[in-house]
């Protein structure tokens, strides 16, 4: 007499997978997770063509795009660094105590998070773009540099003589 077993896997291998399943386990290249912007379509055109620009990798990190997937986000390294672009204004950006940093013609806001690494959001441009960054990147804006010409070519100057 033959054993029939589910979808032809072993036992002790279905076992696993639903005992995975259950954990809510989840493989080590699984995408991150994020909300995608809802922008204006004047703010979501600028984004759909800075989508074409990204580049493959961020800081040496292969692309992984969060979920669910969408023209206005983007990520690197699993998780590491994740892009949305068509953001709100952030309230911060009328803290004139608000610190900032520039990356090749690009200046981005830059917000310490508590628990996570820094989010960076473009200023002076016709679209916020935000970077958000992991842990890793606590003291380190590097990735803004690989970041900054899709963001220059894509998304024009809202205030021109700013974005010099």
């Amino acid at each position: 007499m033959s054993s029939h077993r589910p979808f032809g896997l072993p036992a002790a291998v279905a076992t696993v997978v639903l005992l995975l399943a259950a954990a809510g386990c989840s493989s080590p290249d699984a995408s991150a997770s994020v909300v995608v912007p809802s922008p204006p379509a004047e703010e979501a055109a600028f984004c759909q063509v800075l989508a074409k620009e990204l580049p493959d990798t961020v800081a040496g990190l292969g692309r992984s795009d969060p979920e669910p997937g969408s023209e206005l986000t983007a990520g690197w390294g699993d998780g590491a660094i994740v892009l949305r672009c068509g953001v709100p204004r952030p309230e911060k950006m009328s803290d004139p105590q608000v610190r900032a940093v520039s990356a090749d013609g690009v200046r981005w806001m830059l917000e310490q998070r508590e628990g996570t690494g820094p989010r960076f959001t473009s200023v002076y441009r016709k679209a916020y773009v935000e970077v958000a960054l992991d842990g890793r990147y606590a003291h380190d804006a590097g990735p803004l540099v690989d970041l900054a010409v899709p963001v220059a070519k894509a998304v024009p100057c809202a205030l021109e003589p700013e974005c010099g």
